[in-house]
């Protein structure tokens, strides 16, 4: 599906963030997987049918592969709510949708044949599968906004760094490209623009050390150990209002950095790790047509609405 999203004639744009839904077959110690499946599924019906969200995004690990007998059957198996809903839908891969048994090109080979798909391979050039943009249009027909796409990767290629990957230098590269592409076509003003990959970036830690946060932090930020620039970049180019990562699932807070508000989702599925008393949920985005801003709230499995979060103060303010 190749989409041309436009703003709603109320001047909005409302997206869905589904995260870390690690929908599989084989279970963890302790957990039913078809009973944990049919909740996640559950939760995603809900959050569609209360929202009415003109775009779904899943953050990554939609699937957790190793733990998949059929991984593209599980990942059918995940992404089908959305599908039957008619939901146009994206998608980033994390670091567990192929862990094991499929690549990320095979992944999203399975990806582009969905109706309601709008996820693309990205350019053959550089680093990862799914680095891509999605416009949103005003009522003129120009462009109003911009969605950025990035593959956060898997795991630390090079030996003697640890950890989780990074974005790219060239991936970089190409998001700066691309914006400067987009911003002249807008008369060399910015376009707003908001930023979805799934391991989160240095910067998340760093915002929750250093400025005032809303929400929680029940686990440490699980980032590269390698800063590859791509906040800075974001910075320097002027475009993007917010980022929207996935990966730790027990962390929902957002914070502003340098003008860019750092975003968890919340996590969505059932079938993985969590924690007592920190329901499942999904985070909601609103962009406006016109206006450098967008709202955002969260949407828990119980149904409840989650406009305002709790505020965190760092250390020594």
């Amino acid at each position: 599906m190749k989409s041309v999203f436009t703003f709603r004639e109320n001047n909005t744009f409302t997206i869905a963030q589904f995260t870390d839904v690690h929908w599989n077959d084989w279970g963890e110690p302790g957990l039913d997987s078809e009973r944990e499946n049919t909740r996640s599924r559950e939760l995603m019906q809900m959050v569609i049918r209360e929202e009415q969200p003109d775009l779904v995004v899943f953050t990554g690990d939609v699937i957790t592969a190793g733990r998949c007998h059929d991984p593209v059957k599980s990942f059918r198996a995940a992404v089908s709510v959305v599908e039957d809903h008619q939901v146009p839908w994206a998608v980033v891969f994390g670091n567990h949708d192929t862990e094991a048994q499929i690549t990320r090109q095979e992944l999203m080979e399975a990806v582009t044949e969905y109706r309601y798909a709008v996820a693309e391979p990205g350019p053959d050039e550089i680093s990862g599968v799914g680095n891509y943009i999605i416009q949103i249009q005003n009522a003129d027909g120009k462009t109003g906004a911009v969605l950025y796409f990035f593959d956060s990767g898997n795991m630390s290629c090079i030996p003697h760094v640890k950890g989780y990957d990074w974005i790219r230098r060239d991936q970089v590269a190409w998001y700066e490209r691309e914006s400067v592409r987009l911003t002249a076509q807008n008369g060399g003003s910015p376009l707003p623009g908001l930023a979805f990959l799934h391991i989160p970036l240095p910067e998340y830690r760093e915002v929750w050390e250093r400025e005032v946060c809303y929400g929680h932090k029940y686990e440490e930020v699980c980032c590269p150990q390698v800063n590859s620039g791509l906040f800075s970049a974001m910075v320097e180019r002027g475009d993007v209002m917010g980022t929207f990562v996935g990966h730790d699932h027990i962390n929902d807070y957002t914070g502003w950095l340098h003008g860019i508000r750092l975003c968890y989702g919340r996590a969505t599925g059932f079938n993985t790790y969590g924690r007592e008393g920190f329901p499942r949920g999904a985070r909601m985005i609103r962009l406006h047509a016109g206006e450098r801003r967008f709202d955002t709230w969260l949407r828990l499995d119980d149904g409840s609405v989650v406009m305002e979060q709790q505020e965190h103060q760092p250390e020594g303010k």
